[in-house]
C-alpha cells in the first residue's frame, strides 16, 4: 500500500526508516526460535524488495542491519544462527548483485565494523560465532550460480578478516588486566585499517573507553581529537569544510 512512498528518494526518507526500526525491534527484543525463523524470512523479502535502502545513500540501515544479525550468528539456538547466516548471505549477495557483480565493498565494511563494535558490547567470538562463518563459507562455496564469479572468493576474504579481528581480541582479552600493552594491542589493529577510517574511528572509540575507564583522560583526549581529524580530513576531501590548521600547542592546550 505504501510501496511508492518507501522508494521515495532512493529509500531514504523517514517512513523507510520507521518501517526498519520495526523490523529491528523483533532482532532486539528476545524471541522464540520459532518467531526468529518468521522474522528472517520477512527481512529476506525487506532486502529483496528494497535493496537500495541498504545498498545506496546513508549507510545507516545497512550497519543496524549487519550489527543484529552477526549477534544472531552468536545465538545460543543452532537452528538461529543457521537462520542468520543464511540471512547475512543473502544479504551479501544482494549486495553484490546491486552493485552489477562488481563487489560487496558496503557490507564488506559494515560486517568488519559491526564485529568490531560486538566484541566490546556481547563478547562474540566463541565456537558458535566460528560456526556460523562456516556456514556462510559453505553458503558461497555451493553456490552454483555465483560459480564463475568472484563474490565466493569475496565472501572467504571477509571472513578471514573477521577471523583476523576476533584473533586480535582474543589477545586482548590475555593482557585485560595490563591496560598499557591492551592499548597498545588496539592502536596496532587500528592502523592496519589506515585505508579504512571508519573501521580505524571504531576502533579509536574504543581505546578512547579504555582510556577514560582507567583514569587516563589525556590519551583518551587524544583518541578523540584523531577521530576528530579524521572527520575533518574526510570533510575537506568531500569540499565540505576549508583546511583546518591545528598546532601540537592547540591540541596540547585543548587536552589539558
Amino acid at each position: 500500500n505504501f510501496q511508492r512512498q518507501l522508494q521515495q528518494s532512493d529509500c531514504q526518507n523517514a517512513l523507510m526508516k520507521k518501517v526498519f526500526d520495526t523490523h529491528m525491534l523483533f532482532l532486539q527484543i528476545n524471541q522464540s526460535a520459532a518467531a526468529l525463523k518468521h522474522v528472517f524470512a520477512a527481512l529476506r523479502l525487506f532486502v529483496g524488495k528494497f535493496p537500495s535502502a541498504f545498498f545506496q545513500g546513508q549507510a545507516d540501515l545497512c550497519g543496524s542491519l549487519c550489527y543484529e544479525i552477526l549477534k544472531c550468528c552468536n545465538h545460543r539456538s543452532r537452528s538461529t544462527r543457521t537462520e542468520a547466516s543464511a540471512l547475512l548471505y543473502f544479504f551479501m549477495r544482494k549486495n553484490f548483485e546491486f552493485n552489477k557483480q562488481k563487489s560487496i565493498v558496503r557490507s564488506h565494511l559494515q560486517l568488519i565494523k559491526a564485529v568490531s563494535q560486538l566484541i566490546a558490547d556481547a563478547g562474540i567470538g566463541g565456537s558458535r560465532f566460528q560456526h556460523s562463518l562456516a556456514i556462510i563459507n559453505n553458503f558461497a562455496n555451493g553456490d552454483k550460480q555465483m560459480k564463475n564469479v568472484n563474490f565466493p572468493a569475496e565472501v572467504k576474504d571477509l571472513t578471514k578478516r573477521i577471523r583476523t579481528v576476533l584473533m586480535a581480541t582474543a589477545q586482548m582479552k590475555e593482557h585485560e588486566k595490563d591496560p598499557e600493552m591492551l592499548v597498545d594491542l588496539q592502536y596496532s589493529l587500528a592502523n592496519s585499517y589506515a585505508s579504512t577510517p571508519e573501521l580505524r574511528r571504531t576502533w579509536l572509540e574504543s581505546m578512547a573507553k579504555i582510556h577514560a575507564r582507567n583514569g587516563d583522560l589525556s590519551e583518551a583526549a587524544m583518541c578523540y581529537i584523531h577521530i576528530a581529524a579524521l572527520i575533518a580530513e574526510y570533510l575537506k576531501r568531500k569540499g565540505k569544510i576549508n583546511v583546518l590548521k591545528i598546532s601540537y600547542t592547540s591540541i596540547k592546550i585543548i587536552v589539558e
